[in-house]
């Protein structure tokens, strides 16, 4: 059996210092292969099955978070996702977020002007829900700076008030130990800590669908789809998979592999391996005299002051992102300490 460094380096290349997983992950070597064999079929006018490749992705993605398959829908964009939750909702709903959170999360609820939307600081939104909230929706860790959400005191309190809860793990999923069933819905996509192409995101549905209507239902939500493509769909599927966008089936090809290798892995193995090295920046980083923003527990580390330095980091072949003036590394299974001392050295000159 393949250990989880002989996995990493059979199936990454990276030829940079590549600490930018919360922008982009790495795509495995088999991801790549099978999207060009895809690509090459259709070109040559005979096509995979990419629809069955599909349904491989919308599997893995459930064992990796908790849930059934019948409970997660395919689609392309956490935005949109959001909009469908948006637009469940009663007029005059209140909706809490957290301060500046990722506007693909939260601006949907914003461009429904009936809804009262409440933002408080992300450490207050336990304690911030109250009789008549409706929803908290919330990432599960910070895009901007790594900072993990309370989900465990969230969803207690949504509880307490009959609201439900919403959780973005576009920042989580593939290294969190996240458990989809334990939130109302749970989107997240996929080009991150997944390391799927772009064009690949998951809708996480409760059993009961969650009283959401399928409005940008096309021919694949029906329950047979290849008896749904003319006219008004009779039956929409009794699955999550209503709320299927019509997938960017190349993208899909690749993402079928790219989680069946997490599932090798195996998340805890990644977690523990991407925290170590987040940990190893925190310990330089105090030694060279900065501090980051306080994110334990995350791979995320974001360095105020910082992020004027990106440019000459790309420069020098370390990939790494400025948030908000915020130097942002980001540590993921690829990574290895010496990548962590190459960063740190860089810094130091």
């Amino acid at each position: 059996m393949e250990t989880f460094e002989t996995l990493v380096r059979t199936e990454f290349a990276a030829k940079n210092t590549y600490l930018n997983t919360a922008s982009t992950g790495l795509l495995p070597t088999r991801t790549v292969e099978a999207m060009r064999t895809a690509v090459e079929a259709a070109a040559a006018g005979r096509p995979t099955d990419m629809f069955a490749d599909v349904e491989a992705t919308r599997a893995a993605f459930g064992r990796l978070t908790g849930v059934p398959a019948d409970r997660v829908a395919a689609g392309a964009s956490v935005a949109v996702y959001s909009g469908l939750i948006a637009s469940s909702l009663p007029d005059g709903a209140e909706v809490l977020t957290a301060d500046d959170d990722f506007s693909s999360l939260v601006n949907p609820f914003h461009v429904r002007r009936d809804l009262k939307v409440r933002s408080v600081p992300l450490e207050r939104v336990a304690e911030s829900v109250r009789p008549g909230t409706a929803l908290v929706a919330v990432s599960a860790a910070q895009s901007a700076d790594g900072r993990i959400a309370d989900l465990t005191a969230i969803r207690t309190a949504a509880r307490q008030h009959g609201a439900r809860t919403y959780v973005d793990a576009s920042q989580a999923a593939g290294w969190l130990d996240l458990d989809a069933d334990a939130y109302d819905y749970v989107a997240s996509v996929a080009f991150k800590w997944l390391l799927c192409p772009r064009g690949v995101a998951f809708l996480v549905v409760p059993e009961d669908l969650g009283a959401l209507t399928p409005l940008f239902a096309g021919w694949v939500a029906g329950e047979r789809p290849w008896d749904a493509c003319y006219g008004p769909i009779e039956e929409h599927a009794h699955s999550a998979r209503r709320f299927d966008e019509s997938p960017a089936l190349f993208s899909y090809a690749g993402a079928s592999r790219s989680l069946a290798l997490l599932e090798e892995v195996g998340v805890d193995a990644v977690r523990a391996h991407d925290l170590a090295l987040a940990d190893r920046f925190r310990a330089g980083l105090a030694g060279l005299g900065h501090e980051p923003v306080p994110a334990p527990g995350s791979p995320i580390v974001s360095v105020p002051g910082l992020g004027r330095r990106q440019p000459e980091l790309s420069r020098a072949g370390v990939e790494i992102s400025d948030r908000a003036g915020n130097l942002r590394a980001a540590f993921h299974l690829y990574n290895t300490p010496a990548d962590v001392d190459r960063l740190l050295e860089a810094l130091s000159s």
